[in-house]
């Protein structure tokens, strides 16, 4: 190893080795690769109040969603790196995306919109420079920062579940009283799903016998194995022009494409207009859809850092990380840098412990993921090979890894009992990191109230707290104000 990049990342001082943090920044990559597939999916098909497609007009342009979301990924990710030196990628934020597409483009155009993400992310690193941010994250007790660690690692252990099909969401029409079931109509089908419990069985076979390198292995393996079986097989996409195929591939078909471009299309860059918005839909308006996004922004980071952090063995007595300012800052660029890249906000992945699992602990690791976000620019088609049936068995056996955490909970004091357990199971219940967040504070705050201990909570806690009761109330609020 370079002596220099030794010292700079500091490898061998939090106990790390090159290998463990190049394999680390594969499998990081591997695992939130399928952004670059999704993110086009989300944002390409939604036509905003022109009627207009982002990045094409008249018609969806999804080369250029892909391209732009691998390029913004891989220079944050990098910063976050070199910058940072913390084990941590950045993409578009997934439900972020999704609440750009549908509750925000509809009202304007979609440069108005990429505009509220930018002003979204100004927001938030003036936050970071006035130390406002830190604060917060100071702020919060340690308890509910276990909480946060372990309902991230329930809620990705379910999207794992979710992306291969072995858990779906029981369709509106049908007459049941459950929200989501064991596969289709209650079991499991289709040889996608069966790639995917090959691929966990084999995981995990490996993860106990301490192999290095499992999840890596388990991806590429699973891969190879998926593309024989569609190769054989023709099971096709499970839902396309055609209709529903309950048996077919979740997101990506694992097969060759049949023709390669290596020339990115760049045509969402620079879509976006500041504050084109306030005279789109008005002033009250737009800075309500800011707030949501900024608070949403703003507690995925803290649960994300936090938990990475936690499964790294990074962070010190009080849950904080090594230069949380630095993190911060970078998080918050990544936020302005989806907007004015025209690809939605950019914010810290949790699959980022996926590469922490493999052994990643520094920045080494975000400048190797971010290096291939950059290549696979010049080669999506190859990207899209990988099916999430390979890679969320990685999302699986992480979340049990953060589950560990539990136990620092003491579940004896329902003071902290009980907003720490609504914090964990909203998170999936809910599918969002800060509905959880959200509800875990409210409590803490309301319980600390009646029980005569308010002067415990920090004040700071009673800002956010408010901020929260707003946050969940910004739907009635939103449709009596229009």
């Amino acid at each position: 190893m370079l002596p220099a990049i030794d010292r700079y990342f500091q490898i061998t001082a939090r106990g790390s080795t090159l290998a463990r943090e190049l394999r680390g920044g594969v499998v990081t990559f591997f695992t939130m690769a399928y952004i670059i597939v999704l993110n086009p999916l989300i944002l390409g098909f939604a036509k905003d109040a022109d009627g207009r497609y982002l990045g094409g007009g008249a018609e969806p342009n999804l080369a250029a969603i892909a391209a732009g979301t691998a390029l913004v990924a891989g220079v944050l990710t990098i910063l976050m790196g070199v910058v940072g030196n913390y084990p941590l990628a950045l993409a578009t934020g997934l439900g972020l995306n999704a609440f750009v597409a549908t509750a925000i483009a509809s009202k304007m155009t979609w440069a108005d919109a990429m505009g509220l993400v930018v002003l979204e992310g100004l927001i938030i690193l003036l936050l970071v420079i006035t130390g406002f941010r830190r604060a917060v994250f100071a702020a919060v007790p340690r308890p509910l920062k276990v909480a946060i660690s372990v309902g991230i690692g329930l809620f990705i252990a379910l999207i794992g579940f979710v992306d291969a099909g072995f858990v779906r969401r029981v369709p509106d029409a049908a007459q049941t009283t459950v929200p989501v079931q064991l596969g289709d109509a209650g079991q499991l089908v289709g040889w996608p799903t069966v790639v995917f419990v090959l691929g966990l069985g084999l995981l995990i076979t490996l993860w106990v016998r301490k192999v290095r390198g499992a999840i890596l292995i388990s991806i590429t393996v699973t891969t190879v194995l998926a593309v024989i079986v569609e190769a054989v097989g023709r099971i096709g996409p499970a839902v396309s022009d055609g209709g529903r195929n309950p048996g077919g591939w979740s997101l990506t078909v694992p097969r060759w494409p049949a023709q390669l471009d290596p020339t990115p299309d760049f045509g969402t860059l620079g879509e976006f207009h500041l504050l084109g918005s306030f005279s789109a839909i008005g002033i009250v308006a737009a800075m309500l859809l800011v707030f949501t996004l900024l608070l949403a922004d703003f507690f995925d980071t803290v649960g994300t850092i936090t938990a990475v952090g936690a499964e790294a063995g990074l962070l010190d007595r009080a849950g904080v990380p090594p230069h949380v300012d630095r993190i911060l800052v970078v998080d918050s660029l990544a936020a302005v840098a989806g907007g004015a890249g025209g690809v939605s906000s950019n914010t810290s992945y949790i699959e980022s412990a996926a590469g922490v699992g493999e052994g990643a602990r520094t920045g080494l690791a975000s400048v190797v993921t971010g290096v291939l976000f950059l290549i696979s620019m010049f080669a999506s088609g190859i990207v899209e090979i990988i099916p999430s049936e390979a890679a969320v068995p990685a999302l699986v056996l992480v979340g049990f890894l953060m589950m560990q955490q539990v136990r620092e909970i003491d579940w004896t004091d329902p003071e902290v009992a009980i907003p720490a357990f609504l914090t964990m199971v909203l998170m999936p219940f809910t599918y969002s990191i800060s509905v959880g967040i959200g509800a875990g504070f409210i409590a803490y705050t309301v319980i600390k109230v009646v029980v005569g201990k308010a002067r415990q909570v920090h004040p700071l806690l009673w800002i956010v707290t408010a901020a929260f009761l707003v946050y969940f109330a910004i739907g009635p609020i939103t449709r009596y104000l229009t």
